[in-house]
């Protein structure tokens, strides 16, 4: 499920319950129980990404182990040269579509978070 969508689908579950429980504590179990299965589900979406991750990195060629590492790399020379080598020296800069930031950031973000949700199953599992 999309992300964004959890925080207030959830919200509206909980705000539901208190209108339709009446009992306090079975509302408030009914409310741990909504929590622990979005929280499980979190889970299972970051262990099914830090398994991709784990995958392309123990991959069989030099380019599907190392891709991702590649094009974080390139986009880094390219904010370079539009923010530091530009402005220095006055040379053209490259043209970065909205399309680039947002692989950029998805990128990142993928990556952080699987390494974060692999570093966290290893502990876990200590």
């Amino acid at each position: 499920m999309f992300p964004a969508l959890i925080g207030p689908l959830l919200s509206g579950l909980l705000s539901v319950v208190d209108k339709a429980v009446e009992d306090k504590d079975q509302a408030a179990l009914i409310k741990a129980r909504l929590h622990e299965q979005v929280l499980n589900g979190s889970m299972q979406e970051l262990a099914a990404a830090a398994k991709i991750i784990v995958a392309e990195a123990q991959g069989e060629s030099w380019l599907q182990r190392n891709w991702r590492p590649l094009l974080m790399v390139m986009f880094g020379v390219i904010i370079a040269n539009n923010y530091l080598i530009v402005p220095l020296f006055n040379t053209p800069s490259a043209l970065i579509p909205p399309d680039m930031w947002d692989l950029l950031k998805l990128g990142v973000g993928g990556y952080v978070v699987g390494r974060t949700v692999e570093k966290g199953l290893k502990t876990w599992k200590e």
